[in-house]
């Protein structure tokens, strides 16, 4: 069902919606934030430069090791290392930023492989950065639902922005409710708060206002009653929706709404200035 407000409480609603949005993007236009990556690469057993970082690049099953020239060096949670450098075996979606002057360079794992990713502030995606689009905040698209867990958490796998790339993330359960008389149910990743909840989601308005391939809804943790609050305001696309040098997670099969959710963010500028 949906949250009914007063005038007032609308107000306050916008407000801290605006206040949220601006954070938000903040966080995504930050120096060494998603915007300022210029490459994604993969390593493997053959040295290979990569364009944006320094030295020679390759993994194996020790993870990923560098080789740094003469008079190049990087800081590597604060120490200082020149020459050979391995990053040891990271663990599925972790990531190390090592410093490089003014840019960060990232290794992490992903999909089971790993990669190098260049973070350069001066980057024109983060440079020419105005702000992402959005619907207006409306109290309609704040609805209840009902969180409905797995006996055990599933092992979903889900794919990939990039071509071939898989992803399994743990599906504690499904998160149920009503838009327009409709009962839906989106099946729920783990989020980063204790207890709270992710999904991924597409729907009617998908490649037409909103970004075609995913987007993403946190929801704080499910109350006493399993009740949960999904603000579809605050549906947010992720990286891949403003580069393609993401690997960002597509939503299972299930988290396709037949319905048009006409809130939350909608397609980034840049790709709409690519597709001009």
């Amino acid at each position: 069902m949906t949250v009914q407000a007063s005038p007032a409480s609308t107000d306050a609603f916008v407000t801290e919606w605006e206040e949220w949005h601006r954070h938000k993007d903040a966080t995504l236009a930050h120096e060494h934030g998603f915007l300022a990556v210029t490459g994604l690469y993969w390593p493997d057993a053959e040295p290979q430069r990569f364009p944006g970082a320094p030295g020679v690049w390759s993994a194996g099953d020790d993870g990923v090791t560098v080789e740094l020239d003469d008079g190049e060096e990087l800081v590597v949670d604060g120490a200082t290392v020149r020459g050979r450098h391995r990053f040891g075996v990271l663990a599925e979606r972790a990531s190390v930023h090592a410093v490089w002057g003014d840019a960060v360079i990232e290794t992490a794992r992903r999909g089971g492989q790993d990669v190098v990713r260049p973070r350069h502030p001066d980057h024109p995606l983060r440079t020419q950065f105005t702000g992402t689009p959005a619907y207006a905040p409306d109290p309609r698209w704040r609805v209840t639902g009902t969180y409905v867990p797995f006996p055990e958490p599933r092992p979903t796998t889900v794919g990939a922005a990039v071509e071939g790339l898989e992803h399994v993330y743990d599906a504690p359960g499904k998160v149920r409710f009503v838009i327009d008389g409709q009962e839906l149910e989106l099946t729920a990743f783990e989020a980063g708060g204790p207890g709270d909840l992710l999904v991924l989601f597409t729907d009617a308005t998908s490649g037409v206002t909103t970004y075609a391939a995913n987007r993403a809804l946190k929801i704080d943790a499910p109350g006493p009653d399993n009740r949960v609050v999904l603000d579809f305001n605050r549906a947010t696309n992720l990286p891949c929706a403003y580069t393609d040098f993401a690997t960002c997670p597509l939503p299972p099969a299930e988290n396709r709404l037949p319905v048009a959710i006409e809130a939350g963010e909608t397609i980034p500028y840049e790709r709409k200035s690519a597709a001009a």
